[in-house]
């Protein structure tokens, strides 16, 4: 019996020490370090870490047991380890070899002196807040963007002494200075840690550029100059990872000028913070080519996107880029394994040279993570409106009116009210126009497609006079072509003749919008009388079931003087409004200007 309970007890205390030593060795292999050099000599190091801590946090410097003295991040729990190498190698502040290390074979610290953190407790990942019921978690900042520390002055070296401490620095150092140098401009070959003639070409010029004697060689205090400027350059921008789980990517952003808004699908939206200016837009959503295709003409609609710009798509990816005078965006996005992601980032002009150091770090860390935006994925107080698309403004043009095809190559007569100065005039918002012939007298404009278009329908004219009393019907697009086909507005013929007995108009006895202005007055078998105006041309106040047109002998003058030659009507049957309606909106388009 007592030699059971003695068995007993053992077993229970081998349970407990097991468990005790399980917890210690967890707790061991949690605290880990991120190495990022070592070198064989103290001077070296210590120079190397000076270096480092200008633009990274927490760097140390620890003698190893070999002898050698290491440079290393931490401690860290082992996912926070994984963030910070991942990250910090997208940003290119640490070298592409560093490694995790247990912190085993570091014997005493030299960096900060008096510091002692080898048994410090680990940074732990960052983790997103709890949501609350029923709201979706924001996006996680990886880390907090990197504060430079306070420069450390060195003494200034003799030429002799700059080539001497040069050739000190290893790869990872020189590969430190290229990168600067890059960010400033004056570098544009690849990172290689070789100071061939372009990088000492850089290095003369950015010597001169700063008012110093362009030698090619940087000296001690130079290098720490030029690395100090490229770390403030970082804080000013806050350039740090965020991981939004619910969007399914991961990219570096200007967290010192952005913050996470809100979402409304397609879209994360990040808006400006400290006056910056500066706004992204994370794409996220399922699909295919299809879908991708589709969003690149829509993002074509928004007022983010300037006219003005490079356009380019593929089969898989698309890049946007638009200027103007007040507003520049870029937006890129590809499709991978059935999900279509990417981001635009938008700015004033003032930033544009910060912002071509952000795209391509932009660019380079895009990264797809499982998951994409459900298309129910719009927050609650999101604005809508029929001039939005996921919150974001729809460009609109300066004026929209109404046009119809005179022949089968897709010329297009409209109102010379719509032509005025305008950069784009475009056939249905879509199709890019020259103004070929204008006669404001009159107040005509014959419009020429840049590309053939190959119309349903086309204009043909009546031969003679419609009957005083007729029916007639005016195709156009009313409410500023709010509506995506023409519609069709039903009136009698009132008079052959303007108000002042003009010969070249007629008046009708219709309610028209002046967006229709443009669109053809069509007779009960479809020929065209006439082309509407918005106006009597006098600028008088009239009823408002009074309106004109340009009669069709009119129009024929002039289109063969345009060296179109218009078709005449053959006559015959009267039409049903179903028919005519489908007639009238096939030959007429919506014409737009914009600026």
């Amino acid at each position: 019996m007592k030699r059971g309970f003695a068995q007993l007890c053992l077993a229970i205390g081998i349970v407990f020490c097991a468990a005790a030593f399980s917890a210690n060795g967890a707790l061991a292999q949690e605290r880990v370090w991120v190495q990022i050099e070592a070198h064989p000599d103290l001077a070296t190091a210590e120079s190397r870490v000076r270096a480092y801590s200008r633009l990274i946090d927490n760097v140390n410097g620890y003698r190893l047991a070999s002898g050698w003295y290491a440079l290393a991040l931490g401690p860290f729990t082992r996912a926070r380890a994984d963030q910070q190498l991942a990250n910090l190698r997208a940003q290119g502040l640490i070298p592409r070899d560093s490694y995790i290390e247990l912190g085993t074979i570091y014997r005493q610290q030299f960096w900060p002196v008096g510091a002692n953190t080898l048994t410090a407790e680990p940074v732990a990942p960052v983790a997103p807040a709890p949501a609350a019921p029923g709201v979706a978690a924001e996006p996680v900042l990886i880390t907090e963007p990197a504060t430079p520390a306070a420069p450390v002055m060195v003494p200034e070296e003799t030429a002799a002494e700059a080539r001497q401490s040069e050739r000190a620095l290893d790869r990872p150092a020189r590969e430190a200075l290229q990168i600067a140098l890059q960010w400033f401009g004056f570098y544009r070959a690849g990172i290689d840690g070789a100071f061939g003639p372009g990088t000492r070409r850089a290095m003369s010029d950015w010597q001169a550029a700063e008012g110093l004697e362009p030698t090619g060689v940087l000296t001690t205090r130079q290098r720490a100059q030029l690395l100090d400027a490229y770390a403030g350059e970082l804080a000013a921008l806050g350039m740090a990872p965020v991981r939004d789980t619910r969007a399914g990517i991961e990219i570096n952003l200007p967290m010192a000028m952005v913050r996470f808004d809100r979402y409304e699908y397609p879209f994360a939206h990040y808006s400006s913070v400290n006056g910056s200016g500066v706004q992204v837009l994370l794409i996220s959503q399922r699909g295919d080519r299809a879908t991708l295709h589709g969003l690149y003409e829509i993002m074509q609609t928004l007022e983010i996107v300037p006219l003005d710009g490079e356009r380019t798509r593929g089969n898989d990816s698309f890049l946007l880029t638009g200027q103007s005078a007040s507003l520049r965006s870029h937006t890129v996005a590809r499709l991978q394994d059935g999900q279509v992601k990417g981001f635009t980032l938008i700015w004033p002009p003032e930033r544009d040279e910060q912002m071509a150091r952000v795209l391509p770090m932009m660019e380079q860390s895009l990264t797809f993570l499982d998951g994409a935006l459900d298309p129910g994925a719009t927050d609650p107080g999101s604005e809508q409106g029929i001039d939005l698309i996921a919150g974001l403004e729809v460009r609109r043009p300066d004026i929209s009116r109404s046009g119809f095809y005179v022949d089968a190559q897709g010329t297009v007569l409209t109102t010379s009210e719509v032509v005025g100065q305008c950069t784009r005039l475009l056939i249905d918002d879509v199709h890019e126009a020259e103004l070929a012939y204008r006669d404001d007298d009159l107040g005509l404009a014959i419009l020429s497609p840049q590309s053939r278009l190959a119309p349903i329908s086309y204009a043909a004219f009546a031969a003679a006079p419609a009957r005083l009393r007729s029916d007639i019907a005016v195709a156009g697009f009313p409410f500023d072509g709010a509506l995506s086909t023409a519609s069709l507005t039903f009136g009698t013929l009132a008079d052959l003749t303007g108000l002042n007995g003009e010969q070249t108009i007629q008046r009708l006895d219709i309610a028209a919008q002046d967006s229709e202005a443009g669109g053809p007055v069509l007779d009960s078998t479809g020929a065209v009388l006439g082309m509407m105006l918005s106006g009597d041309g006098t600028g008088r106040a009239l009823p408002d079931d009074v309106s004109f047109a340009l009669r069709a002998d009119q129009l024929n003058i002039v289109l063969a003087e345009a060296g179109i030659t218009p078709a005449i009507a053959p006559g015959g049957q009267a039409l049903g409004r179903e028919a005519l309606a489908r007639l009238g909106a096939n030959m007429t388009v919506l014409v737009s200007c914009w600026n």
